[in-house]
């Protein structure tokens, strides 16, 4: 406690000084029947309507929130109050409320919550303000939030706040103080949710199951990735993370669920970015009987799906581009459009050629890479960037993608497709290989890359094999970066933006 700063130690004076009152600090509820926007807006329409009491008074409301601001002038006060709606302006007036009470208001802060019983009305300025009749506190808030300056302009009343809390990295720590003070950090979560719920309505609407799989399995597998490894103590055996939902999806579609879908988090051990964070969400989904060019067409009516009824618009602005979303996307063949890049047929690059190529521009995390994740990482540095409007890279090499079926045109490379937006994958979809004797061959290819250190290579799941053995129907599928898509959606330029928790570096939690 002696450590606390002095604006923490006044906060608990003013504690004691409650209880000394006899006024609870932490109230059990309260009855809000009201928010704060509904309130607003049914003041208007009574107004325009010609409803209001003669004394230009509203229908008496009761509001619960926090307090984002505080005016004083003596004898009155007026405060802000912020609910999850938006927020309303609060008069506490001493004749009103009486003295005792008005008293009280010493021992109230920035930040408490309090619900607050009054009668709405206009102010001479114009701002629509509740007359607190009662006041209730609910929460002592005993650390001051970190709230900026509010001005507010002498000719229009419009209020800008300056902000306080502007390290960003103390923001992504501190999700819930970054919320508290920023409504337009609540809006890109509110627009995630919308976001996820439009996926999920499409899905239901095209006659898919939403299934769950396992997020712990005794192998991982459907993605070129690092696991995240435990044990289990119980069974003594090593367990994963999951990396991806696909192989159990696909299991299932073996057993004669023919549409599904999984809106899942998974997890992957590799370093931060800007568009990479270890524990992510996905939205996988498989379909019998399709292949990758039907989900192309699938992927264009999605988005389309998405954005007319969550942004309203099928052009959004990400950063400095404008994103324009109109199908049907370009096609960009993958080996074409790095072949384009280098001056040569990448198909003629032998591996020792590519691995040249790639320590010459200086291309990092290069041990243990064979020729499909060489072919992968000279494409990121050398095509992707350039990768801004909606474009379907196509037609992965064999190497780099074990679970798609071979193209039926060019059997070098397979039937796969990566949806590209502002420079980044969003998506990456197949036909899906449902061959169990090729399925072992790339399995075993995989396995010898990752005892060759690549780590990132797949392993051999013999269960998995055993199910295409019973036969898997020609089908397709894909998954789908949801965080990625929620940043392009919302401008935002970090996946950390649009994660409530991201995972950040370990540091002592300080005063």
């Amino acid at each position: 406690m002696e450590d606390l700063s002095q604006v923490l130690r006044i906060r608990r004076e003013k504690l004691e000084a409650l209880a000394e009152r006899g006024i609870e600090p932490f109230a059990y509820n309260y009855d809000a029947t009201h928010r704060t926007v509904a309130v607003a807006a049914s003041f208007e329409a009574a107004e325009s309507e010609g409803r209001l009491s003669e004394d230009g008074d509203g229908e008496a409301a009761w509001l619960g929130g926090r307090i984002v601001s505080w005016r004083g002038h003596g004898k009155s006060a007026f405060v802000h109050l912020e609910d999850g709606d938006g927020s309303i302006q609060i008069y506490f007036k001493k004749d009103v409320l009486g003295d005792e009470s008005f008293a009280d208001l010493d021992l109230i802060d920035l930040g408490d919550w309090i619900g607050v019983q009054g009668q709405p009305f206009r102010t001479r300025t114009g701002e629509i303000t509740v007359r607190a009749e009662s006041y209730t506190l609910l929460t002592k808030s005993l650390r001051p939030l970190p709230f900026g300056k509010v001005e507010t302009g002498a000719e229009t009343g419009e209020r800008t706040v300056h902000s306080g809390f502007s390290d960003q990295e103390t923001r992504y720590r501190q999700r819930y103080a970054d919320l508290a003070v920023h409504p337009e950090v609540r809006e890109v979560f509110r627009t995630r949710s919308r976001i996820v719920s439009a996926l999920r309505s499409f899905f239901d609407s095209e006659g898919f199951l939403e299934v769950e799989t396992p997020v712990l399995q005794p192998l991982y597998g459907g993605a070129s990735a690092k696991p995240f490894v435990t044990t289990h103590h119980a069974l003594d055996q090593t367990m994963y993370l999951r990396i991806a939902d696909e192989l159990y999806l696909k299991r299932l579609i073996v057993g004669g669920l023919d549409r599904v879908y999984e809106i899942a988090k998974d997890f992957r051990n590799e370093g931060l970015s800007r568009v990479h964070n270890p524990e992510f969400t996905m939205l996988e989904w498989y379909q019998a009987f399709a292949d990758y060019r039907d989900q192309m067409d699938m992927v264009e009516r999605m988005l389309l799906h998405v954005l007319d009824s969550v942004i309203g618009s099928r052009t959004v602005t990400y950063g400095e581009h404008e994103i324009t979303f109109e199908p049907p996307f370009q096609r960009l063949s993958l080996m074409g459009g790095l072949s384009d890049a280098l001056g040569i047929d990448v198909h003629e690059m032998g591996e020792s050629e590519l691995r040249a190529k790639a320590e010459e521009l200086k291309v990092p995390d290069l041990d243990g890479a064979g020729r499909g994740k060489l072919i992968d990482k000279l494409f990121g540095e050398l095509v992707e960037p350039d990768l801004i409007q909606p474009v379907f890279v196509i037609d992965h090499p064999k190497e780099l993608s074990p679970l798609a079926k071979p193209h039926r045109e060019d059997a070098r490379v397979t039937e796969r497709f990566e949806l590209y937006i502002a420079g980044a994958e969003l998506l990456n979809a197949f036909s899906e290989l449902n061959d169990p004797i090729d399925q072992r061959q790339r399995f075993e290819a995989q396995a010898a890359l990752l005892a060759a250190g690549d780590d990132e290579a797949q392993q051999v799941d013999e269960d998995y094999i055993r199910a295409l053995e019973y036969g898997l129907p020609p089908t397709a599928g894909e998954g789908l970066g949801i965080d990625r898509l929620v940043m392009v959606l919302t401008d935002s330029p970090s996946i950390r933006d649009v994660i409530l928790f991201p995972l950040m570096r370990s540091t002592e939690v300080s005063e």
